[in-house]
């Protein structure tokens, strides 16, 4: 075994440039290439919501891995995310400006909206160049934020809500409907 910085204990060859490690502290597993730690994650874009769907949190993380190296890949693979979102959200994933005015159409809130077409706008000039800068890691860097904040709103919030909700009385929650029927 050998020492490495951060508190991680190298559990492979000393001569193989990829490595396997434990942390000292969480006693979780990680995954260095040379000096460099892959897993878990450790750059500067947000952790992603913990309600990201798998399929979105792939490509959010490999968004993630590349964000310093290139913002442009980054910002290209959050928007890919945010389509494999609408589908998620029962949309057809065919076309992301379609998928964003059907959530529209059934009841989205304007914050959500606005954050997919910022991610879908600034993805797109990614990888068709004009206005957008996407070389700046500030403006990609707010696209995790959204990407964030669109699974916090569609699918954490209403989770939550909705778990709440279902610890109320039923004779409470009978009176609720007959109220908004009314």
């Amino acid at each position: 075994m050998k020492a490495m910085s951060g508190g991680i204990v190298s559990q492979s060859r000393d001569d193989h440039p990829v490595r396997v490690g434990k942390c000292t502290h969480c006693s979780g597993h990680t995954i260095w290439h040379e000096d460099e730690m892959l897993l878990p994650f450790s750059g500067a874009a947000p952790r992603p919501n913990t309600e990201m769907p798998p399929s979105v949190r792939k490509l959010y993380e490999e968004a993630a891995a590349l964000f310093t190296r290139s913002p442009r890949a980054a910002a290209a693979l959050l928007r890919l995310s945010i389509q494999v979102l609408c589908t998620e959200l029962g949309e057809s994933g065919k076309n992301i400006n379609a998928d964003i005015a059907s959530l529209v159409g059934k009841g989205l809130p304007e914050v959500v909206q606005q954050s997919l077409d910022i991610v879908r706008v600034t993805g797109n000039e990614a990888v068709h160049p004009g206005q957008i800068d996407t070389d700046d890691p500030e403006v990609v860097g707010s696209l995790f934020e959204l990407t964030n904040v669109i699974v916090e709103y569609m699918i954490a919030m209403p989770k939550r809500v909705s778990g709440l909700y279902s610890t109320l009385p039923k004779n409470a929650v009978d009176a609720i409907e007959r109220r908004d029927k009314a």
